[in-house]
C-alpha cells in the first residue's frame, strides 16, 4: 500500500515552540514502544523522494526502483509483506521536515529511506537518530560523523567530481571553469572535483579561484555566467546540475558563445528524463557515475529488462540505488530471521552491517566501515547515439571509491 504524504500546512509562530517540544517527545516515545515490524507481522517501510519542485524526475524514479524490486519480488522483504508510505521531500527541509514527521510519527516506519537532497538529508537525521530506526539514504549524501543507523546505497556527494578529476585535468590542457548551484548538494560536489583537480596539477579558470555558484532552485537563465566563462580563458567546463536545471544549463550552453568548450559533469547532468528533454545539446557531455545501464553483468541484465518491461525506459542510477535500499532490507530481513532473532529497527540495523558484499546491477559493491556508504567503482560515460537516439555509453572505469 503506498501513502503519499501531503506537507503540513503553515503554522503560526507562536504555536512552534510548542509543536517542536511536543514532536521531540512524540517520536522519544514512538521509538520506545516500537516493538518490531508492526502487530500483523508486516515490515514498515517510509520512502521519502522528491515528487515535486526541481528534483521531481530523480525522485520519481527513486521511488519507481524501490517499487520495482517489491514487484519483482512478491511484495516482500526478507518474506515480510511490506506496507510502503511515500512522502514528498519537494525541494528541501521546509518540506522534507514535516513529510519525514509524518512517516515517523503518524506511519510509524521501522526504516526510512530515499532522500535526494543533502541538506533534506542533514535536516532529517535527527529525527531518525531520535527515534532510532535505520536510515537507508539512495542517493547523494554529505559526510556524517555518526553513521551507527545510517547507510547510503548510492554514493557520497562529493565523489561524482573526485572520480573524474584526474581524468579531466589529463584530457585538458589548461584552466578549467568550475560551476554548480548553491545549496549543500552543490557545495558537496563541486568540492570533491575542485580539491582533486587541483590536487593533480589543475588550476581553475574562475577570475577568484572558487567555483561560481548559481542562486539554487530559481536560476534558469545561465546566459550571464556563460559570458563570464568566456571571458575566464577556460579550455573547459565542469558542472553539477540536475533535474529541470540540468535541462536549461545544457541546452543554453549549446546555444553560447562556449559551446564549443568540453562539457564534464557529475553524471547526474545528463541522466534519465534530462537527455531526452536535452536532445542533441547533449551530444559528447562526459560524466562520472557509478552506474551505467549497459554494464555487463546479470544483476544488471536482470535489472534493466525489469525496468524497460515496467516503464520503457533506460534505467537511472536513482532508480539502480533505490532498487539496491531495498534489496539491502531483503537481505538484512532474511539475514535476522535466519538467525532466529525478533524483526526490530534495531536488528535490522545490526545485519545490514554484516551483509558484506553485495551483487548489483552496477557490479559488487560494500559497505565502508566508516562512512556507511558504497566502496564501488565509477565509470566514465559520455553522450553518444546508441542506435536511432543518444545515450550514456560507457567509456572506461574511473576509479574505485570509498573507506
Amino acid at each position: 500500500m503506498t501513502q503519499i504524504a501531503r506537507a503540513a500546512r503553515p503554522v503560526r509562530r507562536v504555536r512552534r515552540t510548542v509543536q517542536a517540544v511536543a514532536l521531540a517527545l512524540s517520536l522519544t516515545a514512538a521509538a520506545a514502544c516500537s516493538g518490531g515490524a508492526g502487530d500483523d507481522g508486516k515490515v514498515k517501510v517510509g520512502l521519502l523522494v522528491s515528487l515535486s519542485g526541481t528534483y521531481k524526475s530523480v525522485g520519481t524514479d527513486m521511488r519507481s526502483g524501490f517499487e520495482l524490486y517489491l514487484d519483482t519480488h512478491g511484495g516482500k522483504l526478507g518474506g515480510r509483506e511490506v506496507e510502503l508510505s511515500v512522502a514528498d521531500e519537494g525541494d528541501g527541509p521546509p518540506t522534507a521536515v514535516p513529510a519525514a514527521t509524518k512517516l515517523l510519527k503518524k506511519d510509524r516506519v521501522d526504516v526510512l529511506t530515499g532522500i535526494v537532497g543533502g541538506g533534506s538529508f542533514n535536516a532529517v537525521l535527527p529525527l531518525t537518530k531520535r527515534s532510532g530506526i535505520p536510515l537507508i539514504g539512495s542517493n547523494g549524501r554529505p559526510e556524517v560523523k555518526d553513521v551507527s543507523n545510517v547507510w547510503h546505497t548510492s554514493y557520497l556527494s562529493d565523489e561524482p567530481g573526485e572520480a573524474i578529476a584526474e581524468y579531466v585535468k589529463k584530457k585538458v590542457d589548461g584552466p578549467v571553469y568550475a560551476i554548480g548551484p548553491d545549496y549543500q548538494g552543490g557545495h558537496d560536489e563541486l568540492r570533491g572535483f575542485t580539491t582533486a583537480f587541483e590536487k593533480a596539477g589543475g588550476k581553475l579558470a574562475n577570475s577568484d579561484g572558487k567555483t561560481r555558484w548559481t542562486p539554487f532552485p530559481k536560476t534558469t537563465n545561465f546566459t550571464p555566467y556563460f559570458a563570464d566563462i568566456a571571458k575566464s580563458g577556460a579550455k573547459a567546463v565542469y558542472c553539477f546540475y540536475a533535474g529541470k536545471a540540468a535541462i536549461d544549463f545544457v541546452k543554453q550552453y549549446a546555444q553560447s558563445d562556449v559551446a564549443d568548450l568540453p562539457l564534464y559533469s557529475a553524471g547526474f547532468l545528463t541522466e534519465g528524463s534530462t537527455l531526452p528533454a536535452q536532445g542533441k545539446a547533449a551530444k559528447n557531455i562526459y560524466s562520472s557515475l557509478n552506474y551505467a545501464p549497459d554494464l555487463d553483468n546479470e544483476a544488471n541484465r536482470t535489472f534493466v529488462a525489469d525496468w524497460t518491461e515496467a516503464h520503457d525506459t533506460t534505467p537511472t542510477t536513482y532508480a539502480m540505488s533505490s532498487y539496491d535500499a531495498a534489496a539491502v532490507l531483503d537481505k538484512a530481513i532474511s539475514a535476522a530471521a535466519d538467525a532466529g532473532k525478533e524483526i526490530t529497527p534495531k536488528t535490522v540495523n545490526e545485519a545490514i552491517g554484516e551483509l558484506g558484499q553485495l551483487e548489483s546491477p552496477r557490479g559488487t559493491w560494500e559497505f565502508g566501515d566508516r562512512t556507511h556508504a558504497p566502496v564501488q567503482k565509477w565509470y566514465l560515460r559520455q553522450v553518444r547515439p546508441d542506435g536511432k537516439k543518444l545515450d550514456n555509453v560507457m567509456v572506461q572505469d574511473l576509479a574505485t571509491l570509498g573507506d
